[in-house]
């Protein structure tokens, strides 16, 4: 799919975003292309006095695991912006890669909380903000590990957490109108998560998930890969 078959924002001049995981990998690329494209984005990051904020970000203190975190953030955007027109939810670990019989009890747990638990969270109180915007969108960041069609071994917990992220973004599309959400794989990326082996560089994972968070009107409740549906 091209740029032709969707209308996208010319400029995000005016708009505001919020991008977790912000400060490294692509989650710091993406709030680098919003702001490329206009957007004033609110970095999410754990620890803001450790984080200098680029032009165009605002480093505001979110571990999304915890709900007062995700409360306060959105608080804070509604208090300084009065809108929030994307939400990217970027933030994620993997796994310890064993098979879920080896697996620790800990290890599926916190998984689970950053990976799924995290995303819901913050995405709830975010929703009145982006159910203003027109159109608000959300974008949560997958794997080609969570394709139930293309379902393997290994790394339990990191698999299942992504299936729930897909269900998330088509949850979404279902049940409030006029909001685009979608889920996007960015390929195995070259970050401290995807180890030095990885092919892709941070940028080209985070071309995708910029384009879907410029969507005027396009595709929703959909997962995306180099500007491309593809199969849950």
């Amino acid at each position: 799919m091209s740029d032709a078959d969707v209308a996208l924002f010319d400029s995000l001049e005016g708009q505001m975003a919020l991008v977790t995981g912000a400060n490294r990998g692509i989650g710091e690329r993406i709030a680098a292309g919003l702001v490329d494209h206009g957007a004033t984005v609110y970095a999410g990051v754990r620890d803001p006095e450790h984080f200098d904020a680029p032009a165009g970000q605002r480093a505001v203190r979110l571990d999304v695991t915890d709900a007062a975190h995700d409360r306060a953030a959105v608080e804070r955007i509604r208090e300084e912006a009065g809108r929030l027109d994307v939400l990217v939810n970027n933030a994620g670990v993997m796994d310890s890669r064993e098979r879920l019989d080896e697996m620790p009890d800990e290890t599926i747990t916190e998984t689970l909380d950053v990976n799924v638990r995290g995303a819901m969270l913050l995405t709830k109180y975010a929703l009145p903000l982006l159910t203003d915007a027109d159109p608000g969108r959300v974008v949560n960041l997958s794997s080609g590990m969570g394709q139930l069609s293309r379902m393997g071994g290994g790394s339990p917990a990191y698999r299942v957490s992504k299936v729930a992220v897909n269900g998330l973004a088509a949850y979404l599309d279902a049940e409030y109108d006029g909001l685009l959400a979608n889920a996007v794989s960015p390929g195995w990326v070259s970050t401290d998560m995807g180890g030095p082996e990885a092919p892709r560089t941070p940028e080209e994972g985070a071309d995708t998930p910029v384009w879907l968070a410029r969507f005027r009107e396009g595709p929703s409740g959909k997962l995306w890969k180099d500007r491309e549906v593809i199969e849950w």
